[in-house]
């Protein structure tokens, strides 16, 4: 699909639920990667300076599907990756942690042989992305922090919304369709949550030793995370802007396409020059 209408809103999920989000795009770029015990899922769309998309705990790469268009329209390659036991990628025994996804990360940029990339992250994804940017900083242009927090203080007490279960219902459809291991999504939930629940930590002096270009990106009805917390990451990652979606929460990519979208390429623009 090409352009996103502005007038294009799923605010309550409901297309979300019953369809998911817009199909990603075909492309002959895709398959996996063989890292440290695990297969890793990726596909990858156009050309031009790369940006890899991470998605949220739970979901898929498909949880992108309004975006990549719209990415590649604009000049960019875009990558999108299954987090480790998410979509069709494997897991082993190990526990999350979102330090190992960013090594899972790392190794699919080496399979593909970029050397360096902008990442937008949602939730789980942008705290992926932003360790690795910690730890890789020659491997990263630039982080999209789209909804996530860095420590535990930053979460909001769990509230089951309408909304919220919306989107859960399409992670049990598609992990049920996708996974190599469906009849796990019970188990896949609560070790994923256990990670949400006790990581990351990062203090202030870890974020001070962010160095790449970050948004924190955060929207005004997020569920799950405090507007406190958006303000405090903004004050104390070196040289960070804060970006405030309105009418949106945390599932705005899916909600209001065009307005995530265009915030998301303005950063990619000003990181670019």
């Amino acid at each position: 699909m090409g352009e996103i209408s502005m007038e294009f809103h799923d605010d309550d999920l409901e297309r979300f639920e019953a369809e998911g989000a817009a199909p990603l795009p075909d492309t002959q770029n895709k398959g996996y990667v063989d890292h440290d015990g695990i297969r890793l899922w990726y596909a990858s769309y156009g050309n031009g300076a790369p940006v890899i998309l991470l998605h949220g705990g739970l979901g898929n790469s498909g949880n992108w599907g309004y975006q990549v268009p719209a990415l590649v329209d604009a000049g960019r390659r875009v990558v999108v990756i299954d987090s480790r036991g998410h979509g069709r990628s494997t897991r082993d025994e190990r526990a999350y942690s979102y330090e190992l996804m960013a090594s899972d990360v790392l190794a699919v940029m080496d399979s593909l042989k970029i050397d360096q990339t902008a990442i937008a992250g949602w939730s789980d994804g942008a705290c992926t992305g932003l360790i690795l940017a910690r730890n890789h900083p020659e491997r990263v242009s630039g982080v999209y922090f789209f909804a996530c927090n860095m420590d535990p203080s930053g979460t909001k007490e769990f509230v089951a919304t309408p909304i919220v279960d919306r989107c859960f219902s399409r992670h049990v459809k598609d992990y049920a369709a996708l996974s190599a291991t469906p009849d796990v999504f019970d188990a896949f939930v609560e070790a994923v949550s256990l990670m949400q629940r006790t990581e990351p930590n990062y203090t202030i002096d870890d974020l001070a030793d962010i160095e790449v270009p970050v948004a924190i990106v955060h929207s005004e009805h997020d569920e799950f995370i405090k507007r406190e917390h958006a303000d405090y990451l903004a004050r104390h990652i070196p040289g960070a802007e804060l970006v405030l979606l309105h009418g949106v929460s945390h599932f705005a990519p899916l909600q209001r396409p065009a307005q995530f979208n265009a915030a998301l390429l303005t950063f990619l623009a000003r990181i670019s020059t």
